[in-house]
């Protein structure tokens, strides 16, 4: 029977495509201020709200996450939204909050891009662009993100093939910009009880194909807080670079994305596990590799 890589090959050529492990052998390690993602590197956690609300709210979920242990800050300001009458985020007064809070906190900022015109008014913000799942095959939002050396965070679209996600960073790679980081946010299934399904599968298999980083966002990919914590450490298992988490002062009161947004005391006991877990992997590390 024919392993994943040999299966994938028969639907494209494998030969010089500057995403694939066999063309670049070394991890690709992305630098974004102090904060080291990829490769050997600890495994890090980017948090924050799903949408900036305001002032008080950024600022107070900017702290809280810092002091628990988070390295980056995540938010919207410009949201994609399947309901058109719903909030669409704060546009660039919520990118100047952001501003504030990584001027207040020193968190480097991870926030959203949605049209190739915003490119630059977003770039002026923050330290990663995020080309969210429904965008994962919007090319030319893809090329003008490949034109600009700023680290991009590419997630996989809904029901993306592994085929398709890497080729989408290809379009990314081949423009010019080699930081891109790859993220598992869940996929379509038949599941009746949570949002979407965790495909976790696909972090070794990216470690195995790829030399980019690649995180797991268990806040989309279960759509309930609930499984938030279980699934952060099935991810950091699978060999996961990273975390991006949906965090919130009151979470029921999120604007956006309230049943998958977990409150401080959840996130101050993910984090304390998330570090029990990085000290065990370190003594057992030659145990845990499976790509």
């Amino acid at each position: 029977m024919k392993n994943f890589e040999q299966q994938w090959s028969i639907d494209i050529p494998l030969d010089g495509l500057q995403v694939l492990r066999r063309e670049h052998p070394e991890d690709t390690i992305i630098q974004i201020g102090d904060v080291r993602i990829g490769g050997e590197c600890e495994p890090i956690v980017i948090a924050g709200p799903c949408s900036v609300e305001n002032e008080e709210q950024i600022l107070t979920i900017a702290q809280t996450v810092k002091q628990h242990g988070a390295k980056m800050l995540r938010g919207g300001a410009f949201k994609p939204r399947t309901n058109p009458h719903s909030f669409q985020g704060l546009g660039e007064e919520g990118l100047k909050l952001l501003q504030i809070a990584r001027e207040e906190t020193g968190l480097p900022i991870v926030t959203e891009v949605m049209d190739p015109r915003d490119i630059e008014l977003v770039a002026r913000y923050a330290d990663v662009l995020q080309i969210g799942s429904r965008n994962m095959q919007n090319f030319p939002l893809l090329k003008t993100v490949g034109g600009i050396q700023k680290p991009v965070l590419l997630k996989r679209g809904m029901a993306a093939t592994l085929e398709e996600f890497l080729l989408s960073a290809e379009y990314i790679l081949s423009e010019g910009n080699p930081n891109v980081i790859l993220c598992e946010r869940g996929i379509r299934s038949f599941s009746d009880f949570s949002r979407n399904t965790l495909d976790l599968n696909i972090v070794p298999a990216i470690k195995h194909l790829s030399h980019l980083p690649i995180i797991v966002d268990p806040s989309h990919g279960t759509g309930l807080r609930e499984l938030v914590n279980p699934m952060s450490l099935a991810a950091l298992a699978a060999g996961a670079d990273g975390l991006i988490i949906e965090v919130h002062s009151h979470p029921d009161e999120s604007i956006t994305d309230a049943f998958q947004t977990i409150g401080f005391e959840q996130f101050s006991q993910l984090m304390q596990t998330i570090n029990h877990f990085i000290e065990w992997q370190k003594l057992h590390a030659s145990t845990t590799t499976v790509y």
